[in-house]
């Protein structure tokens, strides 16, 4: 049973709050990710893609949650390679950094080589029906990378395990409700496409790195992506309010 009476100090409060917040920003590359894949099948279905996408990762968190000793269990090396130990969290991170990486490369080859300027690869009806769960496949692998990385870093933030499952699932709640103004906003700009597979890329790097011991805050990246976020929006305000030549 989760005691919740530590949620009624002030300490509590406190660190449920910071914990919801970095939850979030660690989410975002999650909520990023999902709305990439989510335009590849028919507009109708893109919603319970996200949805589900961001359910299965509430779902994985508070399970390694109800694991710690095993979660634990994954810090400790396994093996060295190239003289740099590796652990189960580590192989599992360069195992997703490595997938992002490709992923993005993917999906920003076929925007910028294979796609018409704009217009959105075609597909049957029954290619993007069949589409959904391989891509809701693909959502689960990146879930269960992002979900460690973020349990983790949980644990080493707040000592209760009431504090941490509160965080996850107010932070979940709060990015289902954001998923589809992000993924809409997304597929209005194909700019903004462009500019977050480049996050996602960069991310993939972030984790392959990690795996091998090489910490890089995330903080530089969030930043740099932040900073092009709001070059992209003031162009498109810009463009936006151009005049228009009679």
């Amino acid at each position: 049973m989760l005691d919740f009476q530590p949620l009624l100090t002030a300490e509590g409060l406190v660190s449920l709050i910071s914990l919801v917040a970095l939850e979030i920003v660690l989410g975002i590359d999650n909520i990023v990710f999902i709305a990439i894949l989510s335009e590849r099948i028919e507009p109708q279905r893109r919603s319970a893609l996200r949805r589900t996408g961001l359910g299965l990762a509430l779902i994985l968190r508070l399970g390694l949650l109800g694991s710690l000793s095993w979660l634990m269990g994954l810090t400790r090396p396994l093996f060295s390679l190239a003289g740099t130990p590796l652990s189960g969290r580590d192989l599992v991170l360069l195992g997703g950094g490595l997938f992002l990486m490709a992923k993005s490369v993917h999906e920003l080859f076929q925007r910028v080589e294979e796609e018409p300027e704009g217009k959105a690869a075609p597909a049957t009806p029954s290619g993007r029906s069949a589409n959904f769960g391989l891509m809701l496949a693909q959502i689960l692998v990146l879930d269960i990378v992002f979900s460690l990385d973020s349990v983790i870093t949980a644990v080493g933030m707040a000592r209760q395990l009431s504090i941490m499952a509160t965080a996850m699932v107010i932070a979940v709640g709060i990015m289902l409700i954001a998923a589809n103004a992000v993924s809409e906003f997304i597929t209005r700009h194909p700019s903004l496409k462009v500019l977050a597979l480049s996050f996602l890329l960069m991310v993939g790097v972030l984790l392959i790195a990690d795996a091998f011991g090489k910490h890089i805050g995330k903080g530089y990246v969030y930043f740099a992506m932040a900073y092009a976020l709001g070059v992209e929006l003031f162009n498109i305000r810009r463009r936006q309010k151009k005049p228009r030549r009679s």
